[in-house]
């Protein structure tokens, strides 16, 4: 009766136009909590440090007597969740989320508990929950806050009735024999570690040693009323019914003033008997027996470390089994293989069918299974014989019972009885294997059932595996006893529906209901694939590929379950085409830049689509499997169209070769020969260039003739690859330089133009120069004098000076280069000038007088670079005729005003990095001191100037003159590995150069500061366009540390101080961040590999909230991934640690904390601008490691040089022992430790 329905939820059609296909957003659930595992039992999910609390968790509800106790207590006495909010209602918050929690470890299907509400009713903040305590103080808090709770109801003696015990203190006196005692009270039994074997030393230690007071420490009698000799002792007077004992081990080193974790060996029994420790003893022995039932474990040390628990299941509600078991079955099957059974499919599908719970199984995961058992698959091994699996199945109806759409399979029960009989009656001990997984067949009752709980994750164990925490930085810390005579009844083994209430149960059956629900609704969104249909007769073949007939009905959109198989898939088409007659094959198809084009037909009925490989959104082409439009089709990869680009000389109207080169699209297959090529252009033979970029001034190769019959595929090329053809009856119009670069000489299209500003008349005013980019400029110069006319004496005595948008000429290009190194651009213009250019060693400068000039007044002059300022001044002078001492000389900034004075005036030109073309001015006065030795103004700043580099290369802004691998300009290079970089990668070197001070007043805003860091002269090798280009950071501890953001804002509203550095970081575009923007450096992990791609900025803005959810979504968006489907982790450099980000406080549900809980601005992220987030994407990859080999390698250092510390430490305490106790020694400096409470309310 479902069959439609699940036809409809499984395959949607759409219609969809070729060449406008409507682009459907897939719409993927949010995957729900995943179900327990083969062990039945749910673990409880870590909020980030409350692994002590949920082994304690686990620890109660383990206890069947505390968890029934708390279920007695209905919402009469406690009260129900939904009132609490309500103003008068004393709701009982703590105990019905203890209920609550119980009953979901019970009855809920997923795989790990939240334990979110119930710290929330603790009163813990997000800080609480991420920090680690001591589960022996929580153990005694959690109690305290129960008794408090419970006060007033049936239970308010629940923890005295079953934790509570007493212990007697008595002193003998020897002489009167008068008896002093005192009686405590005790929930858990603290007991020494150090010095002591284990359990039973030290509880004979405590409770059956006497401390005898005699000599110089004798006790003061009452009665004797004297000092006198006297014993003391303790008892244990009350045992409670369950024994929890705490273990000492952290202890203080009062030599070394610190804490330690004694980890020595400490051993304790399964079972043992306290009446050797009791102060009555005449009961019987089974009186004073208890049984280990809950261990809790510490791995680390004394200041951080996790829990886990060893439980053992009393009433049998887990699947106690182990992978070795699982494994049996694998190694038995040879058995039947060696006895010829393998060859009978009915017995190998029935053992398979008996090892799953409830005979139930999916029929793709029975073909898995028997390839898994018997090393082969259905079709290669029963396929011929018996056909197709599920056929196979329906065949034989009267074993097995397959479900209406075929997806799963199971044994009839009257069935599973007579194939017990006939495997044990064939081979017993192969039923005995085979049946070791199914619990209902294998009961091991004789056996205690432990397992390991460690937060989520639930594993079973064996008693023996107890004896591995008797030592070691992994080690029990607290032991829990119950007593032998405590029997649970029979109606409560394996049920964990015993005494939970109804209204619990009926809630936790609807949630269940609803976990089912969505699971199947994930389950079934993501196993849709969408398809995409090429209706054959909708197209026809042209020009080497598949083209639609008409823009109507030639591409139809398909959902389909992927686990259905190509049978049904093909069944589906031929329903949606109702038009179709004859055969229908499918085929692979994809939609290429030539058209579409056909690779592999489509076979094998019974198989899965994700077995034949058909991914989602493949496109699949319907037709008859031989021609389309009566025409046969290539098809495979081999034949794959390929759209080329091929230019040549057009044809005349006359038919000849004209003077123009034409570019026209060809389609070619892939296999043909490159020399198809002549005739697809009807060029009898000529020469063929390729180049599989654009088409540019170069890159063009020369095919030999002896490889024309190679394969476009052998030559390189794909879609959108260039091929130039030259007919070889044109040799005169050649397309190649001697250089073998490609230019169009015949329409002259790459030109230099030339003019004459020489004093010599010329019958031409203009030329143009045909050139390359590999042009000398020499040979340039040379066939423009002949070219003007001019006197040969030019060759001697000229040089070519570029010419700028306003008619200025630049500085003159040496001779010796070629266009491209002289950064020249092919049909710039060039005037032709008197006078010989620089040579390698000169330097031709501008100069002019004052602070303002007008661009184009200045004059030339050529000097050697190794001439010194002072020198350089005085000829300047003497070129202008001015007399006197008082000028000095500044360079222009990027505006074109006066900047920095040349301080250094016996230094170099070449020392001060002045270079060709630069512009001096002549500044009349005295040369002013340097800005250190300036007096200071109130209100003013002297601000250092760095310049950042935070990828690792020079970026768009470094200039020719590269001084990335030489020392800074002007003090020194920090090398930073900067907070913002990328960890572990050659992106993650960033570095400082030192650039130079600035004066600056405080009341100029960041762009006048930027402004004026570019008047530095370290400055002038980069080219930045305007301030907006230029990011600001603070410097601390040699790294940017805080972004000033806002250009317009003052400098004093940044309480910059007086020592406040600023870095400089050049920017490819403008940036305008505002007040709630936040940058980041995002990386993604390589896939396979310990390491990550370059660093790119990411602007995100937080005015959603500091939430790691908005974060996730901006990270996803930037890197156009599903956000489902990523990870991402802050970075913390000085540790060398990655601190996943996940919504991790999003589970609270008090609305009031809830914006304080999730910025991610607090504890433990600190998020802040320039931190590093890395990126993993789960679709490549779902490990939970960060790291990349650098971590590791700087973790390790950090380890040697802590090691070293302590070492020296040592020595020095060594050496100074005798000067000073060890006590006055400091101790290692450690984070205050946080008290532990929960907050309950008043119910007296």
């Amino acid at each position: 009766m479902f069959g439609d329905l699940f036809e409809e939820e499984c395959s949607r059609v759409s219609y969809n136009q070729h060449g406008k296909g409507k682009t459907r957003l897939k719409t993927k659930a949010l995957e729900p909590p995943a179900p327990r595992e083969f062990t039945k039992l749910s673990g409880i999910g870590n909020q980030g440090g409350t692994c002590y609390l949920n082994s304690l968790l686990q620890t109660l509800h383990f206890t069947p007597e505390f968890r029934e106790a708390l279920f007695s207590l209905g919402p009469e006495e406690l009260g129900s969740l939904e009132d609490k909010d309500k103003p008068d209602a004393k709701v009982r918050i703590i105990p019905l989320q203890l209920q609550r929690l119980f009953a979901q470890l019970l009855l809920l299907d997923q795989e790990a508990a939240s334990t979110a509400d119930l710290t929330d009713s603790f009163g813990w903040s997000s800080d609480e929950e991420m920090r680690q305590h001591d589960v022996q103080e929580l153990n005694r808090i959690l109690f305290s806050a129960l008794e408090t709770s419970l006060v007033g109801t049936s239970g308010h003696d629940l923890i005295n009735r079953l934790y509570h015990g007493t212990i007697v203190n008595q002193i003998v006196c020897k002489e009167c024999k008068n008896v002093s005692e005192k009686q405590e009270d005790f929930l858990d039994l603290t007991v020494a570690v150090k010095n002591v074997s284990g359990l039973e030393e030290a509880l004979w230690n405590t409770y059956v040693e006497e401390e005898v007071f005699d000599c110089d420490n004798l006790y003061h009698c009452g009665t004797c009323d004297r000092l006198v000799k006297a014993a003391k002792s303790a008892k244990l007077r009350n045992l409670p019914p369950f024994l929890t004992v705490s273990l000492l081990r952290f202890n203080f080193d009062f030599v070394k003033c610190e804490r330690y974790k004694e980890t020595s060996c400490y051993t304790f029994p399964l079972r043992i008997n306290l009446k050797p420790f009791c102060e009555q003893s005449e009961l019987d022995d089974l009186e004073y027996m208890y049984d280990l039932f809950s261990v809790i474990i510490h791995k680390g040390g004394c200041y951080g470390g996790h829990y886990h628990v060893y439980i053992k299941d009393v009433d049998h509600l887990g699947n106690w089994q182990f992978q070795e078991e699982k494994s049996k079955p694998d190694l038995n099957l040879k058995d039947l293989e060696s006895e010829g059974e393998i060859d009978d499919p009915l017995m190998i599908l029935k053992a398979i069918l008996l090892q799953e719970e409830s005979n139930l199984i999916p029929v793709d995961q029975l073909g898995q299974k028997l390839l898994k058992k018997i090393g082969i698959s259905w079709n290669k091994k029963y396929r011929k014989q018996h056909g197709p699996l599920r056929k196979f199945l329906q065949l034989h109806s009267q074993l097995f019972l397959l479900s209406s759409d075929g997806s799963t399979v199971s044994l009839l029960k009257n069935c599973v009885l007579q194939a017990e009989f006939s495997f044990q009656r064939n081979d017993p001990q192969v039923f005995k294997t085979l049946t070791s997984e199914s619990p209902g067949l294998n009961d091991r009752t004789s056996c205690p059932h432990w397992f390991d709980i460690n937060d989520s994750k639930v594993q079973p164990i064996k008693e023996k595996d107890i004896e591995q925490q008797f030592q070691g930085r992994e080690s029990a810390y607290m032991l829990f006893y119950r007593k032998s005579q405590l029997q649970r009844p029979p109606e409560a083994r394996a049920n964990p529906r015993y005494r939970v209430p109804c209204h619990l149960l009926n809630e936790m059956d609807a949630a269940n209901i609803e976990l089912q629900r969505k699971r199947a609704e994930y389950d079934s969104t993501n196993n849709e694939f969408e398809l995409r249909l090429h209706v054959g007769p909708h197209y026809h073949f042209l020009n080497g590929a598949l083209h639609p007939v008409s823009q109507t009905e030639s591409v139809w959109d398909l959902s389909f379950d992927k686990r259905k198989t190509l049978g049904d898939l093909r069944q589906s088409v031929f329903q949606l085409l109702d038009f179709w007659e004859g055969d229908m094959v499918l085929s692979t198809a994809k939609c290429l830049p030539a058209g579409l084009h056909v690779y592999q037909t489509l076979d094998g009925d019974d198989l899965t689509l994700c077995e034949i490989e058909i991914a989602d959104e493949e496109d699949i082409f319907v037709w008859n499997g031989v021609e389309v439009g009566g025409i046969q089709i290539p098809t495979g990869s081999d034949c794959e169209p390929l759209l080329l680009n091929v230019l040549h000389l057009a044809t005349s109207s006359e038919g000849e070769k004209c003077q123009q080169l034409t570019e026209s699209p060809q389609v070619f297959p892939s296999n043909a020969e490159v020399g198809s090529v002549f005739t697809a252009l009807a060029i009898p033979v000529g020469a063929i260039f390729l180049s599989s970029t654009e088409c540019t001034n170069e890159g063009w190769t020369a095919i030999p003739q002896e490889d024309w019959r190679k394969t476009f595929r052998e030559q390189g090329l794909t879609n959108g690859s260039f091929v130039l053809i030259q007919d070889s009856s044109n040799s005169n119009n050649s397309l190649l330089t001697k250089q073998g670069e490609w230019i169009t000489t015949v329409n002259e299209t790459n030109w230099i133009q030339v003019k004459n500003l020489c004093q010599s008349e010329s019958e031409e005013e203009l030329v143009k120069i045909p050139a390359t980019a590999n042009t000398v400029v020499f040979d340039i110069r040379i066939k423009a004098i002949k070219e003007l006319k001019l006197m040969k004496e030019l060759a001697e005595n000229s040089c070519l000076r570029p010419i700028d948008r306003d008619g200025k000429l630049l500085c003159p290009v040496p001779d010796h280069c070629t266009l491209k190194e002289t950064e020249l651009r092919i049909e710039s213009s060039l005037g032709l000038c008197p006078g010989k250019a620089p040579t390698s060693s000169q330097l031709f400068l501008f100069f002019a007088v004052g602070s303002h000039i007008q661009p184009g007044t200045e004059m030339e002059i050529i000097v050697e670079e190794t001439i010194t300022v002072r020198d350089c001044l005085k000829i300047m002078l003497e070129k202008l005729g001015l007399p006197g001492d008082s000028w000095h000389l500044r360079k222009t900034d990027w505006c074109y005003e006066a900047g920095e004075p040349l301080h250094e005036e016996d230094a170099t030109l070449k020392e001060l990095m002045i270079y060709s073309g630069d512009t001096l001015l002549l500044i009349e006065g005295k040369l002013p001191p340097p800005l250190s030795e300036m007096l200071r103004f109130q209100g003013f700043l002297k601000v250092p100037i760095w310049w950042y580099q935070p990828h690792g290369c020079a970026g768009p802004w470094r200039s020719h003159q590269d001084q990335t691998n030489g020392p800074p300009p002007q003090g020194g290079v920090w090398g930073a590995s900067a907070t913002q970089g990328a960890p572990g990668d050659t992106y993650a070197e960033a570095s400082l150069s030192y650039l130079g001070d600035i004066e600056i007043s405080d009341d100029a805003t960041l762009a006048e500061l930027k402004s004026q860091a570019m008047t530095l002269p370290s400055v002038s090798e980069f080219f930045i366009p305007s301030p907006a280009f230029l990011r600001a950071w603070t410097v601390e501890s040699k790294r940017p540390s805080r972004l000033l953001r806002i250009n317009q804002q003052q400098l004093r509203e940044y309480k910059l101080g007086r020592r406040t550095e600023i870095c400089l970081e050049p920017l490819q575009k403008e940036e305008n961040l505002g007040p709630q923007d936040v940058l980041l450096r995002i990386q993604r992990r390589l896939p396979g590999e310990r390491a990550y791609g370059p660093p790119v900025d990411l602007v995100w803005d937080t005015a959603l909230g500091w939430t790691a959810s908005t974060l996730q979504r901006r990270v996803a968006d930037c890197c156009s991934l599903p956000v489902e489907k990523i990870e991402i982790a802050k970075y913390f450099p000085e540790k060398f640690e990655w601190l996943p980000v996940s919504s991790w406080s999003q589970q609270t549900t008090k609305r009031k904390k809830k914006k304080k809980q999730e910025n991610l601005q607090g504890a433990p992220y600190y998020l802040k601008d320039g931190d590093t987030i890395g990126i993993k994407n789960l679709l490549v990859e779902d490990d939970g490691d960060f790291s990349t080999d650098r971590d590791d390698a700087g973790k390790e250092k950090q380890k040697q040089l802590a090691l070293g510390g302590r070492k020296s430490q040592e020595v020095l305490r060594g050496q100074s022992s005798s000067v000073v106790s060890g006590a006055e020694l400091p101790g290692r400096p450690q984070r205050p430790e946080a008290s532990l409470s929960i907050h309950v309310g008043s119910f007296r």
